[in-house]
C-alpha cells in the first residue's frame, strides 16, 4: 500500500467529486438548492460514454454530457424558481428522473466496446517536483488539469468579478438584488445551468476517464450525495472545495487499499480477513455526508458557516424579506 499512489489516485477520483461540488456551489451561490445532483452525473455518465462509444470522439461525448446535465437540470430550475415548489422535493424528484433515464438509455453500454479515451499524461517539468510531482503531474488525464484550471478561475469569477457579485446578491438578498435591476429569475435559471453542465462534467469524467469502459446504476456510487454534503464542508468555496474532493478521492482509494490481504511492510491486515470492517470503512464517507447534511440544515449553523442567506427559498417580487 503505497501513500503515494494513494494520494495520486485520491486526486483522480476526486476530481470527479470537484466537477460536481463546484457545479452545486454556484447553484446554490444563487439561492437553489438542488440534490438532483446524483441523476446528472448518471446522465452525464450515460450520455458521454454512448456518445464516444457511437462517434469515437470523447470530446464530443463530453460537450454532450455537460449538455445533457444543463437540459436537465432546467426541470428543477422550472418547478423550484417558476412555481416557487419545495427546492428539496424537486432536487429530489430530478436525482429519481435522471437515474432511470439513464438506466433505460444506458441498457446494454457496458457492452458496447471499446472507446476512445481522453489523454493521459505528465508535464515533464513539474513531475519532477518531490513528492507532490508524483502526485499532481504524473500520469493524471487531461480533465484532472482542468480541474487545477477550473477551481481558481471559478473563485475569482465569485468573489472578484461583477458577474460574480451579482450572483451572490442574488443569494444573499434576492429582493434588493432586483431593486438594482440584477433578473433575479434568470441568474437563478443560468447558475442552476451552469451546475447541472458541471454534474454531467463530473458523470462524464468517470466514464470518459477514470473508469472507462462500462456504465450501470453503480457508475456515479452515491458520488452526487457526497458532492451535495462537501459544498457544506467547503463553506460555499472553491479551494475548499477541490482540498475536501481531493481528500474524499484518496479516503475512497484508501478502503479499498486498506481491505487487502497486508498493509504497510507486509503486517497483516485485520480488515481484509473480517468482512464486517470493510463494510463499515466503505460507509465512512457517506455517514461523513449524512453528518454534514443533518449539520447544515439547523438554521444556526447555516448563518455560522456562511449559508447563503436566501438558499432554499423561492423569491416572489414585491414580497417584503429576502
Amino acid at each position: 500500500m503505497d501513500p503515494i499512489i494513494i494520494l495520486q489516485a485520491g486526486v483522480t477520483t476526486g476530481t470527479v467529486l470537484l466537477f460536481a461540488t463546484l457545479g452545486e456551489i454556484f447553484a446554490e451561490r444563487s439561492g437553489v438548492l438542488n440534490l438532483g445532483v446524483e441523476g446528472m452525473m448518471l446522465l452525464g455518465a450515460m450520455s458521454g460514454f454512448s456518445v464516444a462509444v457511437k462517434t469515437g470522439n470523447p470530446w464530443l461525448g463530453l460537450f454532450v454530457a455537460m449538455l445533457v446535465g444543463g437540459l436537465i437540470s432546467q426541470i428543477h430550475a422550472f418547478i423550484s424558481i417558476t412555481l416557487q415548489a419545495d427546492q428539496v422535493v424537486s432536487g429530489l424528484s430530478l436525482t429519481f428522473l435522471g437515474t432511470g433515464i439513464s438506466l433505460v438509455f444506458g441498457e446494454g453500454l457496458s457492452k458496447a466496446g471499446t472507446i476512445s479515451l481522453l489523454p493521459a499524461f505528465s508535464i515533464p517539468l513539474l513531475t519532477q517536483i518531490p513528492i507532490l510531482g508524483q502526485i499532481f503531474f504524473t500520469n493524471q488525464s487531461i480533465l484532472v488539469y482542468l480541474g487545477y484550471l477550473i477551481t481558481p478561475l471559478a473563485w475569482y469569477y465569485i468573489n472578484r468579478t461583477r458577474p460574480g457579485l451579482h450572483l451572490r446578491a442574488v443569494g444573499e438578498y434576492p429582493s434588493a438584488a432586483d431593486a438594482l435591476g440584477i433578473n433575479v429569475f434568470l441568474t437563478r435559471y443560468l447558475y442552476v445551468f451552469v451546475g447541472g453542465a458541471f454534474a454531467g462534467l463530473g458523470g462524464a469524467t468517470i466514464s470518459l476517464a477514470i473508469s472507462p469502459g462500462w456504465f450501470s446504476e453503480l457508475t456515479t456510487g452515491g458520488q452526487g450525495w457526497i458532492a451535495v454534503g462537501l459544498v457544506i464542508f467547503a463553506q460555499w468555496d472553491p479551494f475548499r472545495a477541490m482540498g475536501g474532493a481531493y481528500v474524499f478521492g484518496a479516503l475512497r482509494r484508501l478502503i479499498l487499499d486498506i481491505q487487502g490481504p497486508t498493509l504497510i511492510f507486509g503486517l497483516a491486515n485485520p480488515f481484509y480477513y473480517n468482512s464486517y470492517l470493510g463494510f463499515f470503512l466503505q460507509m465512512l464517507p457517506y455517514a461523513f455526508t449524512v453528518i454534514v447534511l443533518i449539520l447544515g440544515s439547523r438554521e444556526s449553523m447555516r448563518k455560522r458557516i456562511g449559508s447563503p442567506a436566501a438558499l432554499g427559498n423561492p423569491y416572489v417580487r414585491g414580497e417584503r424579506g429576502l
